[in-house]
C-alpha cells in the first residue's frame, strides 16, 4: 500500500510538472506575439502585457495583486524607418538600428568616412566645415569611436560641428537598446552592419521618433501567503522589452524576457496549489530595458520591507540551452548560493553553476545594492543567445525545454533554506 501511495504521488507530481511546463510555454508564446509589439512604449504594448500578467495572476488564485505605477521619459521609433545607401534599400533591424537617444531625420546626405589609420580630430573638424561636407553623415567603426568617445560625442551635439549625424559599423546581428532612451541628443546615431559599403557616397533617410515624457506603466506584484509571515521569498522578472523599430519591425523578446516572466508566473501557480512555508511575492517589473527604472522605483518605494526578504530570485533570459547556468549573487546571498551548488551537484539539473561578477545588468542589482540576499539566473551563450535584442528573439527561436531545471532547483532550495 505504501509503495502504491508513493507511486500515485510521483504520478501526480509528474502530471503537475507537465502542466506547469505547458503553462510556461503558453505565457512565452502569448507575450512574444505581435499583439504586444515587443512590449514597448510607443504602441502601448508594455501596458497590454502588464494587464495580461495581472489577469493571469488573478485567474490562478493568488491572495493579492498589487499594481505599482511609475513614470519614465522614453524615446521611441513607431513611425517611418527608411534608410537607403546609394539607392540600395537597407532593412531595419538587420541592416541598421537606431541608437535609442536619436532624433528623427529626413533627407539625402553625403557620407564622410573617418580615416582611422591617420586619425586627426582637427583635420576631421576642418573637413566637415567644407561646403562639400556640409550636412554629411560621419561613418566610422564603433569600437574606434568608443576609443575616441570624447571627440565623437562632440559630433553628436547640436552646434558643435556641421555634420548631420553619425553612422557606426557594428557586429552582426545588430542589437537594439533602450537604456539611454530617456533623452534625445542633438543628432541621429545609426548602427549599421559590417557589410555597410565603404565606397558609398550618399545616404537617404526618412526616420521618425516620438519622445514620450512621463510615460506610465506598472510593476505587477502578486502575493501567495505562506504559513509564516515573518520573512518572505521574492521572485522577480522584467516583462518589458524593446518595442518597435518603425511600423513593420518589432522585437518579440521571447527569451528576453518573456521566458523569465513566464517562470515567475509558473512558480506563482505552483505555490497557489502547494502552500509555501513563508510568504511568497512575485513581481513583474516594467522599465528594465530603460535602465532598471521599474525595479529602482520599487526599492525606493518598497511594497514589502526589504529587510524581510529571505531570498530573492531574478529570472532573466532563461529560455536557452547552455548546460552551465550563469548566475550573479549578492554578497548576502552567498550562503544560499552554496546550498544551490550542493543541490545541483546532487540533482544534476545543470552541468554546473557559474557565478559571475555582480553587474548592473538586470533588476536584481538594485536589491543587491541594498544588501538583499539574491541571485540572478541568466542562461548565456546557448542556441538562442545570438537572437538577443534582435527581431529574431521569437517564440520559435526560444529554447523552452530547460525551464524545469530552474523550477526544480528553486523549489527544492526553498524547501530546504
Amino acid at each position: 500500500m505504501r509503495e502504491l501511495i508513493l507511486s500515485l504521488l510521483l504520478l501526480v507530481s509528474l502530471c503537475a510538472s507537465a502542466q506547469e511546463t505547458e503553462y510556461y510555454k503558453e505565457i512565452v508564446r502569448e507575450l512574444s506575439s505581435s499583439r504586444y509589439q515587443g512590449r514597448g512604449y510607443a504602441l502601448g504594448g508594455v501596458r497590454k502585457a502588464g494587464k495580461y500578467i495581472e489577469k493571469q495572476f488573478r485567474k490562478m488564485g493568488v491572495d493579492e495583486v498589487t499594481l505599482q505605477p511609475f513614470t519614465i521619459d522614453i524615446n521611441t521609433f513607431p513611425g517611418k524607418m527608411r534608410m537607403s545607401v546609394d539607392g540600395r534599400r537597407l532593412s531595419a533591424g538587420s541592416d541598421f538600428v537606431m541608437r535609442e537617444y536619436s532624433p528623427g531625420v529626413s533627407g539625402k546626405y553625403s557620407l564622410y568616412y573617418v580615416d582611422t589609420l591617420t586619425f586627426d580630430s582637427a583635420r576631421i573638424m576642418s573637413d566637415l566645415a567644407r561646403p562639400e561636407s556640409n550636412d554629411a553623415f560621419v561613418v566610422c567603426d564603433f569600437w574606434f569611436t568608443y576609443k575616441h568617445r570624447q571627440f565623437f560625442a562632440t559630433l553628436q551635439e547640436e552646434g558643435r560641428c556641421r555634420n548631420r549625424g553619425l553612422i557606426y559599423t557594428w557586429y552582426t546581428p545588430l542589437k537594439f537598446y533602450k537604456a539611454y532612451g530617456d533623452k534625445v541628443v542633438g543628432k541621429p546615431v545609426i548602427w549599421v552592419s559590417s557589410s555597410f559599403p565603404q565606397g558609398a557616397r550618399t545616404v537617404e533617410l526618412d526616420i521618425d521618433n516620438r519622445f514620450l515624457p512621463s510615460y506610465e506603466s506598472d510593476n505587477v506584484m502578486a502575493k501567495v501567503a505562506g504559513m509564516r509571515h515573518d520573512s518572505c521569498y521574492v521572485f522577480i522578472a522584467h516583462y518589458d522589452h524593446l518595442g518597435n523599430l518603425g511600423r513593420k519591425v518589432f522585437f518579440p523578446g521571447a527569451n528576453d524576457n518573456a521566458s523569465g516572466t513566464a517562470g515567475i508566473m509558473t512558480l506563482a501557480s505552483h505555490y497557489v496549489k502547494s502552500r509555501p512555508t513563508f510568504d511568497c511575492y512575485f513581481i513583474a517589473f516594467s522599465g528594465e530595458e530603460a535602465n532598471l527604472r521599474g525595479s529602482t522605483y520599487f526599492v525606493e518605494h518598497p511594497l514589502i520591507p526589504l529587510d524581510r526578504i529571505r531570498y530573492l530570485f531574478n529570472l532573466d533570459m532563461i529560455g536557452d540551452d547552455n548546460p552551465v547556468q550563469y548566475c550573479e549573487v549578492s554578497d548576502e546571498g552567498s550562503t544560499g548560493y552554496m546550498l544551490m551548488e550542493s543541490l545541483n551537484d546532487e540533482r544534476h539539473w545543470f552541468k554546473s553553476l557559474n557565478r559571475g561578477e555582480l553587474g548592473a545588468n538586470s533588476d536584481h542589482y538594485v536589491f543587491a545594492q541594498r544588501h538583499v540576499p539574491c541571485i540572478m539566473f541568466e542562461n548565456e551563450e546557448g542556441t538562442a543567445f545570438p537572437h538577443y535584442h534582435t527581431p529574431e528573439d521569437s517564440y520559435q527561436n526560444a529554447v523552452l525545454t530547460t525551464y524545469p531545471a530552474i523550477f526544480g532547483l528553486v523549489t527544492e532550495f526553498i524547501s530546504k533554506y
